[in-house]
């Protein structure tokens, strides 16, 4: 499973939204199955953020929604705005 896409952050949870993101990295790249998994603040917009992420199968990918779902990233980024598409 393939997902690519941007999320755009409120500017006033921009700082954050940030510190926040080095530790959801670090779990994600953790789970089984997390393949690739880059977050990367957009060098023009600096409140988008690119999004690649690639896990080995489908399952995977479901087990890394449902722990997003339930952590710290998950509550803190209830504003966010996601765009996406996921192939496989």
């Amino acid at each position: 499973m393939i997902l690519n896409g941007y999320i755009l952050v409120p500017e006033a949870e921009l700082d954050s939204v940030k510190r926040e993101l080095i530790e959801h990295t670090r779990l994600t790249c953790a789970e089984p199955g997390c393949l690739k998994f880059v977050v990367e603040q957009d060098g023009e917009e600096p409140t988008r953020f690119n999004v690649q992420e690639e896990f080995i199968d489908r399952d995977a990918f479901e087990h890394h929604q449902e722990r997003v779902k339930n952590s710290r990233w998950g509550s803190l980024t209830t504003n966010v705005s996601r765009h996406y598409t996921v192939v496989g």
